[in-house]
């Protein structure tokens, strides 16, 4: 096997990248061990297509407007079970696969957790043989790169295709074109739309392994180019850059993720993007279809579309518009056949984020599509009639939300035009039941059902925590990689000093490991022997890093005024990116970071207590700093937060979770025991009661010491004396409204922390719960969470 692999990179070297050996650069020696690599999946690749259509299996097409994929180098390897011949291939020329791993840039494709369970998904879906395509767009771009200046967030390009991209395949035969504008005609027969623009979405393949090979399936990213890129005409008359405003457009679609929407273009520009890449996927399913099974009739039987939110919600209406316009079929056949085909997961209750679009907008842009949405809502509310639904209701349900500026409403659109609606953890699916989809429910009582997230054990245990994972075999044996749910079997060593002793040696190797990452990122030096505390995500309110942030004040300002008392020292380790245009988000980075600043270099709290910011969160520093956390914060507030996959994370990992009874935080509690994790804070029952009472933060402030102390030194500017009113409306903000509860729970989460100081002074304790929490988290696995998909959604197993 290593023969072949040197053989194989020795002519890939020579004959792909032309260079011999020692001319080799190692961008060359990682190039071509890519390229060797994707030799070996391709065969997969075209093995597991022709099967495909020689059975005529049903596929599953998962839309995503975000696929946070990450390096795919080390966990293609490992699914193709070649790491350790690339490895020895490798250091046969003098190079550490590791280390030409880290020149592999991160896919900019996704921005948070939505992404990352749609990458997990599709490994899923490959492991367990299931025919699958993911369709979603290659951003030039994407996500931004964030650079931290003065403590403040910069946004700059990601430039992650700047020299390339190993892993895909353009296929210039999958080309469709994608209107925008224009009018509709009535014919004969029917009617046809005749856009004013036209764009042209070619398809980009990436190969998708499963577990030990076991099926390769295709991520197709759409990229647009004009139909006519340059206007000679205008460039010869001395017009040079209008001359290209045709391919700027184009180039538009796929060059950012989430352009901010806080104006008029950057929303239209939002909904082009949307329409651009449902369009081109669903042109792609049709076809393909039709051209394989002939019969458009047949689409719920060989095709199930899952939407990833509602980004991708506009499918519904142009799944119709081809049915009716291109088939030729009636509007009661054609929605039957849609709905019959298409299934919707939610994974918010925030109403900001239940996209909806202004109607003239959304009109101009998409003629057909509107007077599509109009024909669904009549039906709709018919129908909701017929049930006697109240007015109140009735207006709820419509597609069209006629208060105050009209628009169309997209989840309502997903909604009514799916066979499932499903939530993604058990208290976030009972919420929709209750809030955002409530009369929907009322309307169509079977819809709704649950499907609790997972994320895959090969990328998350396996692959970035290597030393855990060789003692979890050493300790239960194997079976675990083939199914991680025989995690459990672990649970029964829990007491096991020996087995406790292994598993905390591996946790301090991560942990001296991420602190030499960080103190050459960041500068900060690091105690691997405190207790690291991480909160990594996306910051946003809701998820509450200024809870984390009050309670770090509150700590520092104890340790400084006790100093007599047995601090545990501990680490706290913040990331992630805000929204360019979040002002209250990218205000909380330059608080952690003055914070940091301030404690960072007081000798009054020595080694006790440092603060970190790590700039740039991506899915590679995820894989670096979830193995090496203690403590995971979950903190958001209860009943806002769908799910969550960091808290499997980490807790798969062995870091135990603080947290709310928030998203699968109430899951992961009922299988770790109530003795394995440290739960906080208001019931999303009780933060309702507290909204609807007329909560006073004020007063709660004011009778809590602590947490007085801390709001006051950082409204006064003690931790930004070059600014003292930096933080004055932040904190104002506490005091007037305090939305997300963060006073209502700062006392329960300060005395929790506290007990988690107890608790880490108790070693042998701590590692029990460590390994409680590792055995028992397997059933958070991916490949669990796709196969109730797969049987109760798609009916494909």
């Amino acid at each position: 096997m290593v023969a072949d692999i040197d053989e194989l990179l020795i002519d890939v070297l020579r004959h792909r990248i032309g260079k011999d050996e020692r001319a080799a650069k190692p961008h060359d020696w990682f190039t071509a061990a890519a390229l060797t690599l994707r030799d070996r999946i391709i065969d997969r690749w075209m093995e597991a297509t022709r099967r495909t259509y020689a059975e005529r299996e049903k596929r599953v097409y998962y839309l995503s407007l975000e696929f946070l994929i990450g390096r795919l180098m080390r966990d293609a390897l490992s699914n193709m079970e070649l790491t350790g011949a690339m490895e020895e291939a490798l250091r046969n020329h003098g190079f550490d696969l590791a280390t030409l791993e880290e020149l592999e840039p991160d896919a900019a494709l996704g921005n948070g957790g939505l992404g990352r369970l749609a990458a997990c998904f599709m490994e899923s879906l490959a492991s367990l043989d299931i025919p699958a395509y993911g369709y979603g767009i290659r951003y030039v771009n994407g996500m931004f790169r964030q650079r931290i200046k003065d403590g403040w967030q910069l946004e700059l390009p990601e430039t992650w295709l700047a020299h390339g991209n190993p892993w895909e395949f353009e296929r210039r035969e999958s080309a469709y074109r994608v209107g925008f504008g224009g009018e509709v005609v009535g014919l004969n027969d029917g009617v046809e739309w005749r856009p004013a623009e036209e764009v042209e979405a070619t398809a980009i393949d990436t190969p998708v392994v499963g577990w030990r090979g076991k099926r390769v399936n295709t991520l197709r990213l759409w990229t647009a180019s004009a139909l006519d890129p340059i206007s000679l005409d205008v460039f010869n008359a001395g017009h040079h850059a209008e001359a290209m405003a045709n391919q700027v457009r184009a180039d538009s679609l796929v060059r950012v993720l989430y352009p901010a929407d806080s104006n008029a273009a950057g929303q239209e520009l939002r909904l082009r993007q949307e329409f651009f890449f449902s369009s081109a996927s669903i042109q792609d399913i049709v076809r393909r279809h039709v051209q394989y099974e002939g019969d458009i009739r047949t689409l719920p039987d060989k095709a199930a579309i899952q939407l990833n939110d509602t980004h991708p919600s506009v499918a519904v209406a142009e799944l119709m518009r081809l049915l009716l316009d291109v088939h030729g079929l009636e509007f009661d056949e054609a929605w039957d056949i849609t709905r019959r085909t298409v299934a919707y997961t939610n994974h918010t209750l925030l109403p900001e984020a239940l996209e909806s679009w202004p109607l003239p907008l959304f009109e101009r842009l998409l003629p057909r599509h509107m007077q599509i949405v109009y024909a669904i809502n009549s039906r709709v509310l018919r129908e909701a009639h017929k049930a006697g639904l109240d007015d109140g209701a009735i207006s709820a349900i419509s597609l069209i939300d006629e208060g105050g500026e009209r628009r169309v409403r997209m989840a309502n659109l997903a909604f009514a035009g799916a066979h499932s609606v499903n939530g993604v953890a058990a208290l976030h699916t009972e919420l929709m039941k209750e809030t955002v989809f409530a009369d929907l429910h009322r309307l169509y009582p079977d819809r709704i059902n649950n499907k609790t997230n997972g994320v895959t054990p090969r990328r998350w245990l396996q692959q970035c925590n290597p030393g855990l994972t060789s003692v979890i075999r050493d300790a239960i044996g194997d079976a675990f990689l083939d199914d991680a749910e025989k995690l459990v079997e672990l649970d029964k060593l829990a007491s096991d000093p020996a087995l406790g002793e292994r598993v905390a040696e591996v946790k301090r190797a991560n942990k001296v490991a991420l602190a030499a990452h960080l103190k050459e990122l960041t500068g900060v030096r690091l105690n691997p022997d405190a207790l690291f505390d991480v909160q990594v995500k996306r910051i946003h309110e809701y998820k509450r890093q200024l809870l984390n942030l009050v309670e770090t004040v509150g700590l520092y300002d104890q340790i400084r005024s006790h100093p007599e008392r047995d601090w545990v020292p501990r680490v706290k380790i913040i990331g992630g990116k805000a929204a360019s245009s979040y002002h209250n988000a990218k205000l909380i980075i330059k608080l952690t970071n003055d914070i940091a600043r301030r404690v960072n270099s007081d000798p009054s709290v020595g080694g006790l207590l440092k603060v970190v910011f790590v700039p740039n969160y991506n899915v590679s520093l995820a894989e670096r700093i979830i193995p090496a956390a203690d403590l995971s914060e979950q903190i958001s507030t209860a009943g806002m937060e769908a799910s969550g996959t960091g808290n499997m994370k980490f807790a798969l990992n062995g870091a135990l979770t603080i947290g709310t009874l928030d998203g699968a935080n109430i899951e992961i509690k009922d299988r770790v025991g109530d003795d394995n994790i440290v739960i906080f804070g208001l019931t999303a029952e009780e933060v309702a009661e507290r909204r609807a009472d007329g909560y006073k933060p004020r007063e709660v402030i004011e009778n809590s010491r602590e947490l007085q102390q801390a709001v006051s030194a950082i409204a006064t500017g003690v931790f930004s004396p070059d600014d003292p009113n930096r933080y004055a409306d932040l904190m104002g903000g506490l005091y007037d409204h305090d939305w997300f509860m963060v006073a209502a729970d700062f006392d329960s989460y300060a005395a929790a922390q506290r007990s988690v100081d107890q608790r880490w002074e108790d070693q042998a304790g701590w590692r029990k719960s460590v390994i409680h929490n590792i055995a028992n988290v397997g059933w958070f696995s991916s490949d669990r969470t796709i196969s109730e998909y797969a049987r109760d959604i798609w009916k494909v197993l």
